[in-house]
């Protein structure tokens, strides 16, 4: 049986777990082209771990946008239901969105990574452009991306700014990722976040861990709700990085045969796309369910009918009560309003949101201890009869 699910650069056709891309002349012309506009677009990597306040981060910079400028925002998540692009969609039509779900830019979806960026580039024609990594990415696979043939003559790569939360910096296990060990190392600019809610000798020994990197950072902030100065993203700095590890997030050799029309096996990162396959629509009470496995963690995601209106209070609760959550993002519509919630290891946040296409959550663990069944039907409990 074939199943043939729409991207937005050609056709993707799986086969008995084989897959083959057509590639699409079009996104070949894209990536051959250069800027016609005459001028690079000024380009900012935020990255940081999961739950380090990236999308706040952007959200934040938004709001000092020139009105005189178009932005555009390219958000990468490691979990296959987009939750990042809801929380960052802008009512302004000077701002643009668009996603890649279902594993990191860097490594399992770096095989869609680049036809995508290349048509968001063309299609909405930005004055800045921000690129938001999964907080598992590793920065310098997406950094070789850009500087690369296919997008120099396009891109004007300026600061890459680390956001850091100093609660994850004392746990032993993220010091000695070297992910994590490498946005800091790339990164131009540090910002230590949610300093309001940090112990003082806590942020004091984030701080001194960051300044022990070699080149130092010539800018180390502190800040909380993810408030960053707009002008940081064009400071000038001569200083030239190298990652630690360069070899992290290792690009899956079958990607490679794939773009260049042989076949290969369909691993969890490819299914991104799942979301979007155009026979596969959420009914009232019967969620879509999406599970996705990476190198170091687990996660699953949820799409919900815009009908379902939950009990706040116990949806609340029930997602509260999860043991052993590295990242947790949802929307929900519930009975009087559509809310938001957040949640990282140690903290958890609860807001109003403006997003209306449906609710969806997407949950990241490090093990698989997690009955996602029972998750899911505990989830539909909280669905309004």
């Amino acid at each position: 049986m074939c199943n043939a699910i729409a991207y937005d650069y050609g056709v993707h056709l799986a086969i008995n777990n084989k897959c083959w891309i057509k590639r699409d002349p079009f996104v070949e012309s894209l990536l051959e082209m250069p800027w016609k506009r005459g001028e690079r677009i000024p380009t900012n990597l935020i990255v940081g771990f999961l739950g380090s306040g990236k999308t706040t981060a952007i959200t934040n910079l938004i709001e000092q946008r020139p009105d005189n400028e178009h932005w555009s925002i390219f958000v990468n998540e490691f979990g296959t239901v987009s939750i990042d692009h809801a929380l960052v969609d802008s009512n302004t039509e000077e701002v643009a969105v668009e996603k890649l779900g279902g594993g990191c830019a860097c490594c399992t979806m770096s095989f869609a990574f680049k036809p995508l960026l290349a048509q968001f580039i063309r299609r909405s024609k930005p004055d800045r452009l921000i690129l938001e990594p999964s907080g598992i990415s590793h920065p310098a696979k997406v950094v070789d991306i850009l500087r690369s043939d296919d997008f120099s003559g396009a891109i004007d790569l300026r600061n890459i700014i680390c956001l850091i939360d100093p609660n994850e910096f004392d746990d032993a296990r993220w010091q000695k990722s070297e992910v994590f060990q490498d946005q800091v190392q790339l990164a131009d600019i540090v910002v230590l976040n949610w300093t309001d809610v940090r112990e003082r000798e806590q942020i004091e020994r984030c701080r001194e861990w960051v300044a022990s990197f070699n080149p130092a950072k010539k800018v180390i902030v502190e800040t909380k709700f993810g408030v960053i100065d707009s002008e940081l993203l064009d400071l000038e700095f001569m200083t030239t990085r190298f990652p630690l590890f360069a070899e992290a997030h290792p690009t899956p050799s079958d990607r490679m045969a794939i773009l260049a029309g042989g076949t290969g096996s369909l691993n969890a990162g490819a299914s991104a796309t799942q979301e979007i396959a155009l026979d596969r629509k959420p009914e009232p009470h019967h969620p879509l369910c999406f599970p996705n496995q990476g190198t170091d963690f687990l996660g699953c995601g949820w799409i919900f009918h815009i009908d379902d209106v939950f009990d706040r209070n116990n949806l609340f609760d029930l997602l509260g009560a999860i043991r052993g959550v590295v990242r947790l993002k949802g929307v929900f519509r519930c009975q009087n309003d559509w809310w938001t919630i957040n949640r990282t290891r140690q903290t958890t946040d609860f807001s109003k949101s403006t997003y209306r296409r449906d609710s969806r959550l997407e949950i990241i663990f490090e093990s698989d201890l997690l009955n996602w069944d029972y998750l899911e039907e505990s989830l539909i409990e909280c669905i309004k009869k």
